[in-house]
């Protein structure tokens, strides 16, 4: 009885050796991410059943924030990869030589409007996340206020201190929000029609927030009439009951890429390259396009209820090196013009 309960416990003990062992051989990899929270479950669990071995570390905030962040870190870098944070952002490292280029697997199966130009290319696309506006329906009726069906209604007297939208400092959303803004109507160095739309639409304007998801959030909750933000958050709170519709105005959308990078320097890059590998795969397409109405692979993404099946026509020409190079003086510019009314951190 005793050999056998030694055995046992040598059985035992031998176990949980090879467990941690396995434990201590999985790598590590610090991906920095402006993905929202309820997508980053999925997205590691599809990538693990391919690479059990490797085990996703995330660092998550708006698109803004974790390009600051980077961009503080360039000296002293902590990031492995970068995933699920705008092409317009990747771009600006790659100008600052942060990104190891790479050209994934599945590389030729990408649209190539979706790919940096380069050969490697420093980032690809992974989908495109587009504005929308949450309209709650049941306030608008309340107060009277008409459903919008382009931009330039918004700066009618019904929506005053009714909108809110993302600060562009900090989200991607309201980032690309501006750019499109300034790609239809016009920039000048501050004095073209956008910075005009833009001055109109302050005077309405409740609050500028830092996330991309929150003026919907608000709109469904009816704190506000209307929420500028992003279809897959509207999409998902329409789904979950709330009352709001979707609107796509009229003169185009503003766009941009949740896109991938390898971080230059990273000492695991091996394992970074996998992950580039799997981010770029029709497996995570699929699972991109629960999410969003394009994927960077073509007629992988299901139909979405309440986007209409015209959405991509519906997007403005972006251009992500001009977005980059610009970035900083157009953010300067609408921080002195409309700072005063965003949300206190």
């Amino acid at each position: 009885m005793t050999i056998r309960l030694h055995a046992r416990a040598l059985a035992l003990a031998t176990l949980m050796g090879f467990a941690v062992t396995a434990a201590a051989q999985k790598t590590q990899l610090l991906v920095y991410t402006a993905l929202e929270t309820d997508q980053l479950k999925a997205y590691q669990e599809g990538f693990n059943k391919h690479y059990p071995d490797i085990e996703l570390k995330w660092v998550r905030d708006s698109t803004g924030v974790i390009t600051a962040k980077l961009l503080a870190e360039k000296s002293n870098p902590q990031a492995d990869a970068v995933m699920g944070v705008a092409a317009s952002s990747l771009a600006l490292l790659d100008r600052n030589g942060m990104l190891e280029p790479y050209k994934p697997l599945n590389h030729d199966a990408l649209m190539s409007k979706f790919v940096d130009k380069k050969n490697p290319p420093a980032w690809f696309g992974m989908d495109v996340w587009g504005a929308t506006v949450c309209f709650n329906t049941v306030e608008a009726k309340k107060r009277n206020i008409p459903k919008p069906e382009t931009w330039k209604d918004l700066l009618k007297p019904a929506y005053k201190g009714q909108v809110v939208m993302p600060n562009p400092a900090s989200s991607g959303t309201g980032f690309f929000d501006v750019t499109a803004w300034l790609s239809l109507w016009g920039d000048d160095n501050g004095k073209g029609g956008g910075w005009k739309y833009m001055d109109g639409l302050h005077e309405n304007i409740a609050q500028y927030t830092h996330s991309g998801s929150k003026p919907c959030n608000m709109a469904s909750a009816g704190e506000y009439v209307v929420g500028i933000s992003f279809e897959y958050r509207a999409n998902s709170n329409k789904a979950k009951g709330a009352p709001i519709d979707l609107v796509f105005p009229k003169e185009g959308l503003g766009w941009d890429l949740e896109a991938f990078a390898i971080h230059k320097g990273t000492k695991k890059l091996d394992a970074a390259k996998k992950l580039a590998d799997w981010a770029s795969s029709k497996d995570a397409m699929i699972l991109y396009g629960k999410n969003f109405a394009i994927t960077a692979q073509p007629g992988v993404a299901a139909p979405l209820a309440n986007v209409p099946k015209d959405y991509e026509a519906r997007l403005v020409k972006m251009d992500f090196s001009w977005a980059a190079e610009n970035r900083e003086r157009i953010l300067a510019e609408w921080t002195k013009r409309y700072n005063s009314k965003s949300e206190k951190r």
